[in-house]
């Protein structure tokens, strides 16, 4: 079986606006999805934006960021194994990310 990433990214603000109550059982939501047997890795990334390095002309720049045009964040990740991308696309079809409005990119990992 390959491995793939599942690349979760949302709108943070969407998170802040459920309740108490919603919240808790997003987080569950989430976490049964982690202990999923096809589930390899999986971890929720802090909120900051982290960095961007960049190589120019053999310099190195460190930025803030990602920013772009969209307000969608890299919020998390998890690796999951599947025969294929078919497979692995309907596997994440039930990924809580998507029922909180988000969206999962799917990559293949090297040499799997």
């Amino acid at each position: 079986m390959a491995q793939f990433m599942l690349l979760l990214h949302s709108e943070p603000s969407g998170f802040m606006q459920l309740s108490p109550d919603e919240m808790q059982k997003a987080l569950e939501k989430f976490m049964a999805w982690r202990n999923k047997p096809i589930t390899r890795d999986g971890h929720r990334l802090t909120d900051d934006p982290g960095k961007v390095m960049r190589s120019t002309g053999g310099q190195i720049r460190t930025t803030d960021g990602p920013y772009s045009e969209t307000k969608e964040i890299l919020g998390g990740y998890y690796t999951i194994e599947a025969a294929d991308y078919d497979d692995a696309v309907r596997l994440a079809l039930d990924h809580p990310t998507l029922e909180y409005g988000g969206t999962i990119e799917v990559r293949q990992v090297w040499g799997t």
